[in-house]
């Protein structure tokens, strides 16, 4: 799959915006409801433990601060359906993965929206901002 050439394609269909970083990296960023946009970025990365190449899409929320209810991410994870709070470099992230070899664009593109729009949701829940 060429990753690159998906995610531009995807962002001229839903009117949003495409950068490419490299190879194996690009972003798009995506318009929501209310005029409001998230960018999610997406990567193509390989797997040791299971030996398969897979996409994954990342959407920062906003930096982790003590005072956050971790507890109740972990729990809203077992409410969506691709994608999962994680923490890295000290920020709250929206991500998901998709083996390359099992994808269809079609899922491709329930996974970008679901990653945007559950980070967009709770970057407003959390800071109370568009911040990303």
């Amino acid at each position: 799959m060429d990753l690159n050439a998906f995610m531009q394609s995807y962002a001229d269909e839903i009117g949003g915006e495409y950068s490419e970083y490299d190879s194996k990296t690009s972003i798009i960023i995506v318009p929501l409801s209310d005029e409001r946009f998230q960018t999610v970025l997406g990567k193509l990365k390989y797997s040791p433990r299971f030996d398969r190449l897979s996409i994954e899409f990342v959407s920062k929320v906003c930096q982790l601060e003590e005072k956050m209810d971790l507890r109740g991410l972990l729990e809203e994870n077992s409410n969506l359906i691709h994608s999962r709070f994680v923490i890295s470099d000290n920020y709250i992230n929206v991500e998901a993965s998709n083996f390359v070899d099992s994808a269809t664009e079609e899922i491709l593109k329930e996974i970008i929206q679901e990653v945007a729009n559950v980070a967009d949701e709770y970057e407003f829940k959390l800071t109370g901002e568009d911040v990303h």
